[in-house]
């Protein structure tokens, strides 16, 4: 009697729903890849704003370039990027 109260009761509740957040923060970044003169040039944008720029020389480290707080037109030199993307190298050979 017990078991058949219980059913009736979970049968008359309706199911309960899991609500899904949007993700804060989650805007992947937008990347332009140019090659000019002898190095390659990657534009990460987030938010139609650039917010990193990738050199890589024919010969040498990479180096990165970002904006500076306050100017449109001035950027700062890197040696490491300050973007949190995900850069794993999957498979290669």
């Amino acid at each position: 009697m017990k078991k058949l109260l219980l059913l009736a009761s979970l049968l008359v509740l309706p199911p309960a729903q899991a609500e899904t957040l949007p993700e804060q923060g989650a805007e992947t970044p937008q990347i332009t890849i140019r090659h000019a003169e002898e190095k390659t040039i990657y534009e990460y944008r987030v938010g139609g704003k650039i917010r990193e720029i990738k050199v890589v020389p024919p010969v040498g480290k990479p180096y990165y370039l970002v904006p500076v707080e306050g100017s449109h037109d001035e950027f700062t030199r890197l040696e490491n990027s300050s973007l949190l993307i995900p850069k794993w190298v999957i498979f290669s050979w």
